[in-house]
């Protein structure tokens, strides 16, 4: 499954997290770091999940950029 993930800047690192997955988040130094991060963090939510026989959630997310207007 691919899943949409939101990255933001934050106080001195980055965070990251799923809007699939409620609580499945990470925080890195950099971009990449919070990318490999949440990366684990999803296989690890996925794995809880599957262990207490709950299904997983469909990617429904979607990502778009929109220009602000001046």
């Amino acid at each position: 499954m691919r899943y949409a993930v939101v990255i933001e800047k934050a106080d001195g690192n980055y965070s990251a997290y799923v809007p699939d997955l409620p609580g499945c988040v990470a925080t890195g130094r950099t971009t990449a770091e919070a990318e490999t991060e949440i990366r684990a963090a999803i296989r690890f939510h996925i794995d809880g999940l599957k262990e207490d026989g709950l299904p997983l959630p469909e990617p429904q997310a979607t990502l778009t950029y929109v220009d602000a207007e001046a």
